[in-house]
C-alpha cells in the first residue's frame, strides 16, 4: 500500500473574519493524482497554497513525505524543495530562454553546476515535449507551450508532490489538451500530483481521486466513478449535472 506524502489534517485558514477552510482532511499517497472540483470561492486555491505555506494557516497541520511544515519553526526553504507548484498564470522569466527558466532555481536553489542544471532541464522538458525549444524566450511559445515550461521547471526539482492551481484555466481552449496530456504523462511516470482543476473530463478519466469541495469544506471524496456516476451527496449532484447532462 502507497504511503502518505501529503497529509492535510484538520486545516483551517481564515482572511480576517472570512473562515476559507473550516477544518479540511486530506491525504495523497504516493504516485496517486487527486483532482479538486468545486464551485468558485470554495477554498480549492487556498487549500493548495496552504500546502506549501504561500499562505499562513489558523489551525491544523500539513505533513509533506511526514514532515510538518506547519510548524512554526520549520525550514521552509528546505521542505519547499519538496513540493512542486504549477500555477495558472505561467510566471515565466520572459528575458530567460526556456532552458535557463527551468535550469534557474536548480543551480540556485540545489546549488548544481549549470552542466548538471543544463542536463536536468533537459530531462524535464522532454517529459513534457519541449525537447525542441531549449533555447526558445518565452515570447516565442504558445500559452500551453508556457505552461508544460512550467510544469517542467517544477518537475525538474523532483519534488515529493506536484500541486498544480487551475494549470489550465488561462489557455485558449484549443491548447488545454496539450497541457492535460503532459499531466497523464506524469501520472504514468509515478508523479505524485493535487490539481485544483475545472476539467471534468479530465478529472473523471485520469484522476484516481476526485476531492468535491464547497463552502471550505470537502463534501465528498471518492473514485471518478462514484463521485461523476453515483454521487452521495446532493450539492455534488447538483454541480455535476451540467456536465453529466452534456456527456
Amino acid at each position: 500500500m502507497a504511503y502518505p506524502v501529503l497529509e492535510i489534517v484538520n486545516l483551517q485558514k481564515s482572511y480576517g473574519a472570512n473562515q476559507i477552510l473550516k477544518g479540511v482532511d486530506l491525504s495523497v499517497s504516493a504516485g496517486e493524482l487527486v483532482c479538486i472540483i468545486g464551485p468558485s470561492g470554495s477554498g480549492k486555491s487556498s487549500l493548495l497554497r496552504c500546502c506549501n505555506r504561500l499562505e499562513s494557516v489558523q489551525g491544523g497541520q500539513v505533513l509533506i513525505d511526514g514532515e510538518e511544515i506547519t510548524r512554526e519553526d520549520v525550514d521552509l526553504n528546505r521542505l519547499r524543495q519538496k513540493i512542486g507548484m504549477v500555477f495558472q498564470s505561467f510566471n515565466l522569466y520572459p528575458h530567460l530562454r526556456v532552458i535557463d527558466n527551468v535550469s534557474l532555481a536548480l543551480r540556485h536553489v540545489k546549488k548544481m553546476s549549470r552542466k548538471d542544471a543544463n542536463a536536468k532541464a533537459i530531462d524535464a522538458l522532454t517529459k513534457v515535449g519541449l525537447a525542441d525549444k531549449l533555447m526558445a524566450r518565452p515570447d516565442e511559445l504558445s500559452g500551453g507551450q508556457q505552461q508544460r515550461v512550467g510544469i517542467a521547471r517544477a518537475i525538474a526539482l523532483d519534488p515529493k508532490v506536484l500541486l498544480l492551481d487551475e494549470p489550465t484555466s488561462a489557455l485558449d481552449p484549443e491548447l488545454v489538451g496539450s497541457v492535460l496530456e503532459v499531466m497523464k504523462s506524469l501520472k504514468d511516470l509515478g508523479i505524485t500530483m493535487l490539481v485544483v482543476t475545472h476539467e471534468m473530463g479530465f478529472a473523471h478519466e485520469a484522476a484516481d481521486r476526485v476531492v468535491f469541495m464547497e463552502g471550505g469544506v470537502v463534501v465528498e471524496d471518492g473514485p471518478p466513478w462514484r463521485i461523476f456516476e453515483a454521487p452521495a451527496h446532493a450539492r455534488t449532484r447538483e454541480f455535476l449535472g451540467r456536465y453529466t447532462k452534456g456527456r
